[in-house]
């Protein structure tokens, strides 16, 4: 297929099937939060830039999130478009036309590869008559499926909570308790009559409500996470945090290097709560590894909010090891998603080893040309065992070395030295001689080979 170089009429007239994708609309006033059942229903997307391979992969992701949600895919269709529409986010004609496919297929729900607006949320179920719902709220309830620890279950609840209060919709003109009109007119008095509290006022009211106690809880919990992950640094254990793309095999990597026995599951987003274990390198150093919860394109910002706490274990990390899915046909596309997270959270100049997983089954082409992409790439096998003694090695290196003590007496001439020891190290014992200042202190190897070095030995003794 000749690849578009513009959006010429044909291509703006057609609603274009991915291939290979087949695999109750009610009122939300009443709830907090919902999660959506899915059963049977036809995905459709935008394609507003890059290649028809980059829309249909696009799609393939949405079909993986669906069935991960618990839903058989029936159709995939997706509208070239220079932008979405702000009203349907197809078009009101291309609009007509899924619910044609809606009645044809017997689907009861469509997904959206984006975020919609309130209003296109609307717009769009009054034509095809079936749920909508969005990207962001699919994986928002994979999430809410998939959380099993009291922190992450707050955390899914809190997140979706922040989305579906701007989409409350009040179908109905019920009033709630407060009187309204004349209803209050003889006993109420001053003050009780008006229009009176709508419904979906009550409903945001107790959304808020329950959203300010899910952030005090959530304050907590964080304190004490904090200290557990105080306790690990202040023993000096190197910490390592394994990244990457959903389904990549992330817990599999952690099971093969600590036998930790995390789930494992063909799914997307099948762990949602940090896992850490320690291991042992090839050094003997003792590090602790934590898996994390895995990315996606477009994560939605609720979600990096709300897993702060799983992505915290990322930022203190000595060293990332980005887990890239060697069974997928262009995995340098996930590599970058990854990144682009990473940066967001300020953590992209930290130490990182790329290993691509999925050895077993991956392409040699594929493998080759990431070895060409990525320097320093570990290839490795979940499944079989192969790369990981060479990923061992690896994460010992990009370690940064352990402290030295030393013992030495630093002349009053070189309070530079000084200064550094207190600035990179720990002093443990610090007493002010005739000639200079005693101190034993763990430091930086690099600070103590300058301390100990030729050049200062000749202007201090070791004690």
């Amino acid at each position: 297929m000749v690849e578009p170089d513009s959006l010429d009429l044909e291509e703006r007239a057609a609603l274009r099937r991915v291939a290979g994708l087949s695999t109750e609309l009610e009122d939300i006033t009443e709830v907090e939060y919902r999660q959506v059942r899915l059963e049977r229903v036809v995905l459709v997307g935008v394609w507003t830039e890059g290649s028809w391979e980059q829309a249909q992969a696009s799609m393939r992701e949405l079909a993986l999130l669906s069935e991960t949600a618990g839903s058989l895919v029936l159709e995939g269709l997706v509208q070239r478009r220079s932008k979405p529409d702000t009203a349907t986010y197809i078009g009101s004609g291309k609009a007509a036309e899924l619910r044609d496919v809606v009645l044809a297929t017997g689907a009861d729900t469509v997904i959206c590869d984006g975020e919609l607006t309130p209003g296109q949320l609307r717009k769009l179920e009054a034509i095809v008559k079936v749920k909508v719902v969005d990207r962001t709220w699919l994986i928002l309830d994979i999430f809410a499926q998939h959380a099993r620890s009291r922190e992450g279950k707050a955390q899914v609840s809190l997140a979706q909570m922040e989305y579906l209060l701007p989409r409350l919709r009040g179908w109905g003109e019920s009033l709630s308790r407060q009187a309204g009109g004349r209803a209050g007119g003889a006993t109420g008095g001053v003050g009780t009559r008006g229009p009176g509290e709508t419904k979906i006022e009550t409903d945001r009211r107790r959304i808020r409500a329950q959203m300010s106690k899910l952030r005090r809880e959530l304050v907590g919990m964080t304190a004490v996470r904090r200290t557990q992950r105080g306790r690990r640094r202040s023993s000096a254990t190197p910490a390592v945090a394994i990244a990457g793309y959903t389904n990549a095999g992330k817990s599999s990597v952690l099971n093969r290097l600590t036998g930790a026995g995390v789930l494992v599951e063909d799914a997307l987003f099948a762990t949602l709560d940090p896992t850490v274990r320690r291991i042992r390198l090839p050094s003997l150093r003792e590090v602790t590894v934590s898996d994390t919860v895995g990315f996606v394109r477009h994560l939605p910002h609720q979600l990096v909010e709300a897993f702060r706490s799983t992505l915290e274990e990322v930022g203190e990390a000595d060293v990332i090891v980005h887990i890239v899915d060697g069974a997928e046909h262009t995995p340098e596309d996930q590599l970058s998603a990854v990144r682009e997270v990473l940066s967001s959270l300020g953590v992209a100049e930290h130490p990182e080893i790329v290993v691509l997983n999925k050895a077993d089954v991956a392409d040699p082409a594929v493998v080759a040309r990431m070895r060409h992409l990525v320097p320093g790439l570990v290839v490795v096998s979940a499944k079989t065992g192969e790369g990981f003694e060479d990923l061992r090695a690896a994460i010992d290196a990009a370690l940064p070395q352990p402290p030295v003590t030393v013992d030495i007496l630093v002349p009053y001439g070189r309070g530079d030295l000084l200064a550094r020891v207190h600035a990179e190290g720990e002093v443990t014992f610090l007493e002010h001689t005739d000639t200079g200042t005693h101190v034993v202190a763990a430091v930086p190897a690099d600070l103590a080979d300058r301390l100990t070095g030729p050049a200062e030995a000749s202007d201090s003794t070791g004690v």
